[in-house]
């Protein structure tokens, strides 16, 4: 059994379990953030919801091509030029547009634990919805070279950046802007998070939320567990690039390319599972919503709807 089995299985099974899971998950961060009033006018939980709706994009175009070419065992991206272009920008518009938000959330809890007011100050909605609507467009405009430099050349046949000085960018992309940038700015806005819980008295009368507090450091810690492994070998292949290597050493980095590839998309897929672990008030709120659920779609039988209830 060959390494390079062993990854496409992993893709398929894990996959589909990450898959399945960020469809769940990220659902239900959408329903609650935007159903609860007091979700809705927080900033820190509104950069969760952009991020979330973000990351259900995400997940269903990355994930679901992905499972299914190695399925059929061919990239459905070879196909199609108009798919390879839109895919490869979907891709890097909402996976930057989410890894963002969660940076915004970090650095929007240093400013609401703060001792200063004019920190404290400048955590408000009106600043949220001007930074969010500039990241969105932020990114879609960075993505827009997917559209150009991506192509299916016909001797290869392959969806790959056909432009030399675009395919350097796209390393750097890949290592400073998907892994360094998130896990560099959420470390240290989280812990300048936690330094200001510790030395701040009188947080409760600064109406700082505790359990979104614990929250955003839960989410600080899954996206350093998720990107740092890719990371670090997007680090080690630039150091090797120019190295000879055998077929099986190419086969042992293709193998661990798909292990912490598939590592990156615990991040896309269980924000919501951080979110239940450390919050008790968001338990509540999804036990509320799935009770309500099932109360509304509840069958009632034909003779108790039609009968009716005397009493004496």
């Amino acid at each position: 059994m060959s390494l390079s089995y062993i990854g496409q299985q992993c893709i398929i099974y894990c996959g589909s379990v990450f898959l399945i899971g960020g469809l769940i998950g990220n659902t239900i961060n959408i329903l609650i953030f935007s159903k609860v009033r007091k979700y809705r006018q927080t900033p820190c939980t509104f950069y969760f919801l952009v991020a979330s709706i973000a990351n259900l994009i995400y997940i269903s175009f990355n994930f679901t091509t992905r499972i299914y070419g190695n399925i059929i065992g061919y990239d459905l991206s070879n196909l199609s030029i108009t798919w390879c272009k839109t895919r490869q920008f979907l891709i890097v518009a909402f996976s930057m547009i989410t890894l963002t938000n969660s940076c915004l959330a970090a650095i929007d809890q240093f400013l609401a634990t703060s001792k200063h007011v004019r920190f404290r100050r400048l955590s408000n909605m009106k600043w949220t919805y001007r930074l969010v609507t500039f990241v969105i467009l932020l990114w879609f405009l960075h993505a827009i070279p997917c559209l150009i430099f991506y192509n299916v050349p016909s001797s290869t046949k392959k969806c790959a950046i056909t432009h030399p000085i675009y395919a350097v960018y796209n390393r750097i992309y890949l290592l400073g802007l998907i892994c360094l940038m998130p896990i560099i700015v959420t470390t240290i806005f989280g812990c300048l998070t936690y330094y200001n819980i510790r030395t701040t008295r009188g947080l409760a009368g600064q109406h700082v939320d505790r359990q979104l507090v614990r929250m955003t450091l839960l989410q600080v810690f899954l996206i350093v567990l998720s990107l740092a492994p890719y990371g670090l070998l997007s680090i080690y292949s630039l150091i090797t690039e120019n190295f000879v290597k055998d077929s099986n050493r190419l086969a042992q980095e293709s193998f661990v390319l798909t292990i912490f590839t598939l590592m990156t998309y615990s991040y896309y897929s269980g924000n919501c599972y951080m979110f239940w672990f450390s919050s008790s008030q968001f338990r509540r709120r999804v036990k509320r919503a799935i009770l309500l659920w099932r109360t509304n779609h509840q069958i009632v039988p034909s003779d108790i709807r039609g009968s009716k209830i005397v009493t004496r």
